[in-house]
């Protein structure tokens, strides 16, 4: 409308309708920060009373064994039934926590600093964990290919150093994201998160490796650990993808758990085979 040939009477008619619809906007955003106010007074809220529940439940347990000694075997069993849906609580807070702000751990304190990354409702969190599926996935497909293209068809130390570049970048970007799903109530092993720390370690040490003999002694079994890692981490994802999904429309599942630690026998022979060619390796001069 404002592109063609208009009076001024138009324009003063829809520049008024501008105006009115401002005045909505600048209304809505008022209301938006003002329930903002009112969300983080009741996150705080929140964590305080589930601090004190968690206070006044230990002090309640220790109390609770010692009034067992004197008690009838009715008020025994009383008091077993208290102490089972004390048993049940930290489940319970573990799942309000989830969704209220806290403190960083030190490693993302000292990547990002004293940001807030708790998300607010289900669907953020469930959609940065298949952005976390997503892109394990396409980089254990390049890795794939690029391992495969370093053992094969190229042998050049530049290529290598950008390989080995790629495998520090990866570890690294893991290492975050995953400490940020914890934040948000995935429960991560914690030997899942710290075998990526020890691989980012160890890519570090492959990147600045200068050229020489040993080097070239120990790169192809390299090379080839990686591209058998890869694949079997390859099967792994979507094996363990099919088994989540079924899990959790049983309702057996926690939608924030990730396509690691189940049912991984399956994958046995692999990764055992696997496990053997790396201490056959390790036990080469």
């Amino acid at each position: 409308m404002l592109f063609n040939q208009t009076s001024l009477a138009d324009c003063l008619q829809e520049w008024e309708g501008l105006e009115k619809d401002f005045q909505r906007v600048q209304e809505t955003h008022r209301l938006y920060k003002q329930k903002l106010e009112e969300v983080s007074k009741l996150q705080d809220s929140c964590s305080n009373a589930i601090a004190r529940q968690r206070k006044k439940l230990k002090e309640l347990t220790v109390s609770l064994e010692e009034c067992k000694e004197t008690l009838s075997p009715e008020e025994i069993n009383t008091i077993d039934g208290i102490q089972e849906s004390i048993k049940d609580r930290p489940n319970v807070f573990f799942e309000m926590e989830s969704f209220l702000p806290k403190k960083n751990g030190l490693y993302l304190s000292l990547v990002l600093g004293n940001v807030n990354v708790t998300l607010l409702n289900k669907h953020s969190k469930f959609a940065y964990k298949d952005e976390y599926e997503k892109f394990k996935l396409v980089l254990t497909v390049l890795l794939l290919v690029f391992s495969f293209t370093c053992r094969f068809v190229f042998s050049y130390r530049a290529l290598d150093a950008l390989f080995n570049f790629l495998l520090v970048w990866y570890y690294c970007t893991l290492t975050i994201r995953e400490s940020i799903l914890i934040s948000n109530g995935s429960r991560i092993k914690g030997w899942w998160v710290f075998h990526h720390y020890v691989f980012c370690f160890l890519s570090g040490v492959m990147l600045t490796w200068p050229e020489g003999i040993l080097y070239q002694m120990f790169r192809n079994q390299f090379l080839t650990y990686c591209l058998y890692q890869s694949f079997v981490q390859f099967l792994q994802y979507y094996y363990q993808s099919g088994c989540l999904y079924r899990l959790r429309a049983l309702g057996e599942s926690h939608n924030m758990d990730l396509t690691v630690g189940l049912h991984v026998w399956l994958l046995l022979p692999c990764l055992v085979h696997g496990e053997l060619l790396h201490h056959t390796w390790s036990s080469l001069p």
